[in-house]
């Protein structure tokens, strides 16, 4: 399926707010919070435009959303500048055709050629590992929200870049 991937509009985010709400209706887990913790993130100061995007179908419809906002590892030094992957949505009737595959790629080439090193996100392993990402504890930083650690994943987006780094993850907003 040919898709379009590309920055969200502001004037766009009551369309994506619904986007997320609706997608997250059939989630095998979700919380019905996952619109307001995006609208959360993105008037935060870890959010960073060039880093949420939308996937558009041929007629220009959105189908997709992804957003990476910053988010700090607690270490012994100071902080590690990380980023957070929530959440990432796709319309039920265009799962399983690689969508979100697309928008996770495209999503990491940006952030890498911003120079940030590492994603974080609380997820399903099964699907995520495929990307590069294992658990947080592999790379020596544990959460303090209570996500059970299995779901608690990192990727490095350079080789290395967690490497020495070791501390916590909490959702701040």
């Amino acid at each position: 399926m040919s898709v379009q991937i590309r920055p969200e509009e502001k004037s766009e985010f009551p369309v994506i707010y619904d986007l997320i709400k609706t997608a997250f209706e059939t989630a095998p887990v979700s919380d019905g919070t996952e619109q307001d913790f995006a609208d959360k993130l993105r008037a935060g100061a870890g959010y960073v435009p060039e880093l949420a995007l939308v996937a558009e179908d041929e007629s220009g419809a959105i189908i997709g959303h992804i957003m990476l906002t910053k988010m700090p590892v607690k270490t012994a030094e100071g902080a590690y500048e990380a980023l957070l992957l929530a959440p990432i949505s796709v319309v039920l009737g265009h799962r399983g055709k690689g969508i979100g595959t697309q928008m996770i790629e495209t999503v990491f080439a940006k952030a890498s050629e911003m120079d940030f090193g590492a994603v974080i996100l609380a997820g399903d392993p099964g699907y995520y590992e495929r990307f590069g990402f294992k658990t947080s504890t592999e790379f020596g930083i544990k959460n303090t929200n209570g996500f059970p650690d299995e779901n608690m994943m990192m990727c490095e987006l350079v080789s290395g870049a967690l490497d020495g780094v070791s501390g916590t993850i909490h959702f701040e907003l």
